[in-house]
């Protein structure tokens, strides 16, 4: 061990969701389900609109980018917590730690700017329909999606690179249950201001900008579906976005719960239950909303399932 103001740590420990003995089996049980059903939603999301040649149009890749994000997103958090379900102590070293928050990043902050693409390309159909094809060519699309990664990977690369830069000492426990940046940054025995900083800039940055795209985006779209005359003209416009207004209001609602509340030690455990909403239900949840919520995606389902039940 050095001397001084220097430690070495080689392992952090999790506090998880419950300290309960009780609950951890049911807890495993709960979970595992739930991760089931994201992987099989998300990798059956991205197949169908792989093989659907109907779906082949900008507003289900940009579906598929998002069904894959989740599937990663989820898969960051979810096998880990696991496994601390069914372990004594709920450890993780501390490569793991920075590799976890590294990817955990990259993801959380993609699916907020691939829920803002996704506002942008639902405001070009119903607001510009004839320019449609021009406006979200192959290039565009293609270069947003990729925008999108890229946003994720920049701020990721930021946030981990200077959080190695921070001293922990000894076995440090962080009252979650994985690594995220604002309870790691309460175990640091450095200066944190530059990781502040970053919190701060880039979290505004995050928030902000694709926040206000939805909301510029759908404040077009609401005006332009009431100047539609008929009743059945003005359903099928607003059921085209329907789906992702919800999964937007899912996300981006638990989120802020989460981070926009007091910081305390009991809204730290309410900000647990509800980071469990972002990280592990809303992953979930995505590709049901969309698959019981849109009707191209559901006679997509039905055909590819009547083709395999012929064959």
């Amino acid at each position: 061990m050095a001397t001084g103001n220097y430690c070495m740590l080689p392992e952090f420990i999790l506090t998880g969701l419950s300290k309960k003995p009780q609950l951890q089996m049911p807890l495993f049980l709960l979970f595992l389900g739930i991760y089931v059903v994201t992987v099989v939603g998300n990798l059956g999301m991205i197949t169908l609109i792989k093989l659907s040649s109907h779906l082949h149009t900008p507003m289900y890749y940009f579906l598929s980018s998002l069904s894959f994000i989740d599937l990663c997103h989820s898969t960051v958090i979810t096998p880990k917590m696991l496994v601390n379900f069914v372990i004594e102590k709920n450890i993780i070293s501390y490569t793991g730690c920075m590799a976890q928050l590294y990817f955990f990043l990259i993801f959380a902050i993609a699916e907020c700017h691939m829920l803002a693409a996704m506002a942008y390309d639902r405001y070009v159909a119903i607001c510009n329909p004839l320019l449609y094809n021009v406006t979200m060519s192959y290039q565009i699309y293609t270069s947003l999606i990729f925008g999108v990664y890229i946003i994720g990977v920049v701020c990721a690369s930021a946030h981990t690179g200077f959080m190695i830069r921070i001293q922990f000492c000894n076995l440090e426990v962080i009252n979650h249950y994985f690594c995220d940046l604002l309870p790691l940054l309460e175990l640091a025995h450095s200066s944190t201001y530059v990781n502040e900083l970053l919190v701060l800039c880039f979290g505004t940055f995050n928030i902000v900008v694709p926040t206000m795209t939805i909301l510029t985006s759908y404040i077009f779209i609401i005006a332009n579906i009431l100047r539609i005359r008929s009743t059945g003209g003005r359903s099928k416009a607003f059921s085209t976005c329907s789906s992702h207004i919800l999964a937007v209001a899912v996300f981006f609602g638990s989120a802020a719960f989460m981070y926009l509340q007091p910081s305390s030690v009991s809204s730290m455990d309410q900000g647990k239950v509800s980071s469990v909403f972002y990280t592990i239900v809303v992953p979930m949840l995505n590709p049901l909303i969309y698959s019981l919520r849109n009707k191209d995606v559901s006679v997509a389902l039905k055909k590819i399932l009547e083709r395999k039940l012929f064959m």
